[in-house]
């Protein structure tokens, strides 16, 4: 397998002292010292501070956010928007409604962004061409697990990880980045219009999003120098659920595709699993390469489940 970093050729760099302005979107909910630290990250960005502002998106908390967000509001451009709780891929396209920048980055409340995050970003934005087209992808970058002692958190991770090498690997293209480190233009945002609300519930959101930005002919670029550390806490019952919710929100994105005629899905060979389940093995950890596959053949009989759970039961 192809490692992610060759998955495609270099964007040539942005030109020095014309540096893009991003507005970095943040859906949250009923986590406020999650997005303390979240912000507490985005401070120490090493990009220039006049270059990007921050917005905040409180999904419907019950609790209260003001106060984790009030002490980085003097040093950040930071606005905090609140809306009934309605998801987060709605949160997040209200976090782009109200941006002022030419660039969106998403991240999310559980993740705390390296210093030279948004500089990757930047230096992966192509200038325009001389005839004047937009050649700019979608851009993906690098996610570590923060909770490394956690073996629940490290499984789903480093199954994120072997889906990243395999569907984005150089004889592909591009096909999937996970919503919380992504960047990409806000007219092209909007032009495919932006994450579909209309999924149940708050999975595969990212998945169909990635997939209509390909129907529209438009480019993905991996950047694995712009990374985050994603701190999900993750237990064996919530793992269980995480992908179990993977499995129902699959569903409802095959019914999405099918709605708009695109050409189904086909089903991965056998050895996509083989090696799925061997992919630990290759990795150092803590946790023991058989007991992470143990982790991995769970997720897959959980996501299978929660696909047929939607097919034979639907929203009941």
């Amino acid at each position: 397998m192809a490692s992610l970093a060759s998955a495609s050729s270099p964007l040539p760099s942005h030109p020095s002292g014309s540096q893009p302005f991003f507005s970095i979107v943040i859906p949250t909910y009923n986590r406020p010292e999650r997005l303390a630290a979240c912000l507490g990250a985005i401070a120490q960005l090493d990009y220039p501070g006049d270059r990007f502002e921050v917005i905040v998106v409180d999904d419907g908390s019950q609790l209260d956010l003001k106060p984790a967000v009030a002490p980085f509001q003097p040093a950040l451009q930071l606005s905090l928007i609140q809306q009934p709780n309605s998801g987060p891929a709605a949160a997040r396209n209200r976090g782009v409604q109200a941006a002022q920048g030419e660039w969106i980055a998403f991240t999310d409340d559980d993740c705390m962004p390296l210093p030279s995050w948004l500089s990757a970003f930047a230096q992966a934005v192509p200038p325009v061409s001389e005839n004047g087209a937009d050649l700019s992808p979608m851009l993906g970058g690098k996610t570590l697990n923060d909770l490394t002692e956690n073996l629940y958190s490290t499984a789903s991770q480093q199954l994120i990880d072997y889906l990243y090498e395999y569907y984005n690997q150089a004889s592909k293209t591009i096909q999937f980045f996970a919503s919380n480190n992504i960047a990409m233009r806000r007219d092209r945002f909007l032009e495919i219009g932006g994450f579909d609300v209309s999924f149940p519930l708050a999975a595969a959101e990212d998945r169909e999003f990635c997939d209509r930005w390909l129907q529209h002919d438009l480019t993905m670029h991996y950047v694995p120098t712009a990374q985050i550390r994603h701190a999900h806490d993750l237990s064996l019952t919530s793992f269980w659920r995480q992908h179990f919710g993977y499995g129902r929100g699959a569903f409802y994105f095959h019914q999405v595709r099918a709605q708009r005629n695109s050409k189904p899905i086909q089903v991965e060979p056998l050895s996509f699993y083989l090696d799925l389940l061997r992919y630990p093995l290759t990795l150092r950890s803590r946790h023991g390469g058989w007991v992470l596959s143990s982790l991995f053949f769970l997720s897959q009989v959980a996501t299978t489940l929660g696909f047929f759970r939607e097919r034979f039961l639907g929203k009941n």
